[in-house]
């Protein structure tokens, strides 16, 4: 089973009201990126912790084994590497495709905060495997029911 997991909204909030200011976290690491320092370590442990591969799917693309994993005390894990391809459908975000491509025959969940409807239906007609798209409060970023809804869909579809 694979994660492919976003950061931007995802694992670093964005997008909150001005007088809703996002948590800093301190460690003994000094993170390589301000932004990174809005991810929560903790959710390194719970991350890890749930049965599937773990694989970046970000813009951040190498740089999230550099600056994020160790943040969160993760090995490096793989990382989508984005195909240069024409636009998509009207509607479907450009990663769908990708993902669908990576994850071939395995089942997979993807967590981003820009999942839409027509992802769903996109994935539910071209993936024949178990699929869970995810979508997160950007402003929030990964919250303890998303871990919820991912680790039942996960224990049902293992």
């Amino acid at each position: 089973m694979l994660l492919f997991l976003d950061i931007d909204g995802t694992l670093i909030p964005f997008g909150a009201p001005a007088d809703r200011p996002y948590p800093v976290y301190e460690t003994d690491r000094t993170p390589p990126n301000p932004l990174v320092s809005r991810i929560d370590p903790a959710l390194g442990r719970r991350l890890a912790e749930l049965r599937c591969d773990l694989v970046w799917a970000t813009t951040w693309m190498d740089d999230a084994n550099a600056a994020v994993a160790p943040w969160l005390g993760l090995p490096p894990l793989p990382v989508v590497d984005w195909p240069d391809e024409d636009r998509p459908p009207a509607l479907l975000h450009w990663k769908t495709r990708p993902l669908v491509e990576w994850a071939g025959e395995r089942p997979f969940v993807w967590v981003d905060d820009e999942i839409t409807e027509a992802d769903l239906a996109w994935v539910a007609t071209h993936h024949h495997h178990p699929a869970l798209l995810h979508r997160v409060d950007h402003q929030f970023g990964l919250t303890d029911a998303d871990f919820t809804a991912l680790e039942q869909w996960l224990r049902a579809n293992g």
